[in-house]
């Protein structure tokens, strides 16, 4: 179909907003944001701080590390949040932290001034509510619901600053952009090339973070493991193996605190590694033009924002099988595949990775990458030979978007006991 030019715009903006670079996991991350905006409406340093947080928000930060710091967990990100956090810079909130003010965190936690806990009463599974108090008595409130970087309520002395608690359904945020696969396809083969080529940011940041990450010691080191003699030795020198370690070691970085930005996609860094690396392993290797490769990528990271519209952007279904099934559709098309291979594509994704737990951001993260993108690969092969599984089997239907809602309502809403189970077993192990 063709695409009017109106409709490219308003997908264009979409996009724009969903893949966004990121330092550190997005949800630590969207707690050290709130506080920060807290903070600045408060106008000075908060001689203590209480925080709320939905039961998605806390899962996803309890395990992994925060950038720069040597240190994991929420206390650091709150902390740094109020001392050092530019809510500016969005996702990047920390970005100009230094190791002053590390250490400076690091005597703000001693003080108990922070409070963390599960906020109550709410249904949305990602809500972040920061109250901040200084020594005069002053207090300020900010909360962040719905999206990573969406402030609905802000507060000063009970004066409000900002008020964005009902929807919005301007244009210009795109929320309007009703997504199918074939709309998605069509848009990433047909838009002109000027207008997409932005996204070949996501490869330059990308594949900076995974090349940074060979330089150190990251998490559980499985992309340093994959591209070792030992790794070559099992698994080849190939286009797959290096798809494999290229990504694993993004992951293993940005897990590990790695102060290392990364293109995200549908506010999760691990995402936007998934959806951008596996695609520029094969095109380079494969020999692929700039121009497929744009057009891969695109297809790609649209894809997972498609998926993520009716799965939302936190649930109990582990990102990497949304992204990885983008990355899915990448591949494909760089063999040579056309909609129906890309349809198929899908259908082979779905039917092997439906039911894949989160149980929360942390350096074992690696590992699901690593199957989802191992998975990205097979998926397309069998695609490119015109084998999918069929409507018999499982969940699979003929209609490869009904396939895809099937795959998101068992994860938004099937998997809600999951989701409350995984968080229990989290919040009483021993070591916690």
């Amino acid at each position: 179909m063709m695409i009017e030019k109106e409709e490219r715009e308003r997908i264009i903006r979409l996009v724009k907003r969903e893949v966004v670079p990121a330092i550190g996991c997005t949800e630590p991350v969207c707690v050290s944001l709130c506080v920060a905006r807290a903070t600045e409406a408060l106008g000075g340093l908060p001689s203590a701080i209480r925080v709320y947080l939905s039961a998605n928000i806390l899962k996803n930060a309890m395990g992994v590390g925060i950038p720069g710091t040597g240190m994991v967990g929420l206390p650091i990100a709150v902390a740094l949040g109020a001392l050092a956090g530019k809510s500016a810079y969005g996702l990047e909130v920390l970005k100009d932290v230094t190791p002053g003010d590390v250490e400076r965190g690091r005597q703000y936690i001693a003080e108990r001034r922070i409070r963390i806990a599960l906020k109550d009463g709410i249904e949305e599974k990602l809500y972040v509510e920061v109250e901040v108090e200084d020594a005069a008595g002053h207090r300020a409130k900010a909360v962040i619901g719905g999206h990573h970087t969406h402030f609905v309520w802000v507060e000063a002395d009970g004066k409000v600053l900002e008020d964005h608690r009902l929807p919005s359904v301007s244009t210009e945020e795109g929320e309007d952009c009703e997504l199918n696969l074939r709309k998605v396809y069509d848009f990433s083969m047909e838009a002109p090339l000027e207008e997409i080529d932005f996204i070949l940011e996501s490869r330059r940041l990308n594949e900076a973070a995974s090349q940074q990450a060979l330089k150190g010691c990251y998490g559980h080191e499985l992309g340093k493991t994959l591209s070792r003699p030992l790794g070559r030795g099992i698994m080849g020198d190939t286009i797959f193996s290096h798809i494999l370690s290229s990504t694993s070691c993004a992951c293993d970085a940005r897990m590990a605190g790695a102060m290392i930005p990364v293109m995200s996609n549908s506010g999760s860094g691990n995402q936007g590694i998934c959806a951008t690396m596996p695609v520029v392993v094969f095109a380079e290797e494969n020999h692929n033009t700039e121009e497929e490769l744009v057009r891969a990528l695109m297809l790609s990271h649209l894809t997972a924002i498609y998926i993520k519209q009716s799965l939302g952007v936190l649930s109990a279904l582990c990102g990497c099988v949304v992204a990885s099934t983008g990355s899915s559709c990448g591949i494909t098309y760089l063999m040579g595949g056309k909609y129906e291979q890309v349809s198929y594509a899908v259908k082979n994704m779905i039917a092997n990775l439906t039911g894949m737990i989160c149980d929360g951001a942390k350096p074992s993260c690696a590992l699901k990458l690593t199957s989802g993108v191992s998975t990205a690969v097979l998926s397309a092969m069998l695609a490119m030979q015109q084998k999918c599984v069929s409507s018999v089997e499982g969940i699979i239907d003929d209609d490869v978007d009904k396939s895809i809602h099937n795959l998101t309502s068992i994860g938004a809403e099937a998997m809600n006991e999951t989701d409350r189970k995984v968080l229990d077993i989290m919040t009483h192990k021993s070591c916690c």
